[in-house]
């Protein structure tokens, strides 16, 4: 009997070890839609588009729809996700906070970031530009800060979503200076920046693909940028080391995952494709004009690791400004 039960075993676990072999062949055999949590027009719209579409329909020869489902500081789109079957044509482009940061902010989640999803890709990583409108009488971060200081409270800034990098990187110079002024979170980047140039906020930590262009035509002012070293979209902007913040760094990054359950074999491929993507010249270029960082990504099950190990720093983070449990 034990035998015969054995050996049942073993043909149903060969059976469904072919199922998915037949299922990661025949993937995909229709339309794959690849979720952000922001608004359109932000740098992971226009890298989304720019790249991830276009190659992924040329590859795959079905079409990739791209769908911008936001609000609730990116957890609606991220539970969406994660309650999605695990065939994947579902799939999370998410930055870093979504997984991370949330996960310390929010005394409940309605998706758990470990558990809930399957790490499939890490694309690129971001660097912000502190910008603030013109009409604000200070050239930089020093004068930033004493400005502040002068008028507690009266100055607001923006960002994408409580707990995002932008966020986080203005609460750090708070903490560090001594400052107090008032957040006000957005749905994505470009309204965010939109409300700094009609003074509606006064700064923001934009991403560079949004703020470059009105830098250059004088409707923003960059004051610094948040990685360790100067980026190639704004050579000439100092980082806020320069800026008289040692070791300061505030960047953030790009990660496509599915839902928890996606079979091996289709993350494996879907984790090769996003691999050689990387290593094109237009996306490294694409990358550089937008003042992204291109990653040909780790292997999934490093991806995990990694994911663990951001969890806990960034939700340490999170504890030192003083915002755990706040959401």
């Amino acid at each position: 009997m034990l035998t015969a039960r054995w050996a049942a075993a073993v043909v149903a676990c060969l059976f469904l070890t072919a199922a998915s072999s037949v299922q990661a062949d025949d993937y995909p055999s229709r339309p794959i839609t690849l979720v952000l949590p922001l608004a359109a027009g932000g740098a992971m719209d226009v890298f989304a588009r720019g790249q991830f579409e276009p190659k992924l329909r040329e590859r795959f020869g079905k079409p990739v729809i791209v769908e911008n489902r936001t609000g609730g500081g990116t957890v609606i789109a991220a539970n969406a996700v994660a309650k999605s079957p695990p065939d994947g044509y579902t799939l999370f482009f998410t930055p870093a906070g979504t997984l991370t940061t949330n996960a310390t902010l929010y005394k409940k989640l309605p998706y758990d970031p470990v558990k809930d999803f399957t790490p499939v890709a890490l694309t690129s990583s971001v660097t912000f530009v502190l910008v603030v409108n013109p009409s604000l009488p200070v050239h930089s971060v020093k004068e930033l800060v004493q400005y502040a200081k002068q008028r507690p409270g009266e100055l607001s800034f923006g960002s994408t979503g409580i707990g995002a990098t932008p966020h986080l990187a203005v609460e750090m110079i708070m903490r560090e200076a001594g400052l107090k002024m008032t957040h006000v979170p957005y749905r994505g980047m470009p309204p965010a920046v939109n409300d700094v140039i009609g003074n509606h906020v006064q700064m923001v930590f934009a991403d560079p693909t949004v703020a470059a262009p009105l830098i250059k035509e004088g409707r923003l002012r960059a004051l610094a940028v948040s990685s360790k070293v100067r980026i190639v979209a704004l050579p000439d902007v100092p980082t806020m080391e320069e800026a008289g913040f040692p070791g300061f760094e505030a960047t953030s990054w790009h990660m496509i995952v599915g839902p928890a359950g996606l079979p091996n074999d289709i993350v494996g491929k879907l984790n090769a494709e996003f691999k050689q993507m990387a290593a094109s010249d237009d996306y490294k270029a694409q990358a550089d004009r937008m003042g992204l960082l291109a990653i040909q990504t780790p292997p999934p099950d490093e991806l995990r690791k990694y994911l663990n190990a951001e969890i806990a720093r960034w939700g340490q983070l999170v504890k030192d400004v003083g915002i755990a449990g706040t959401e």
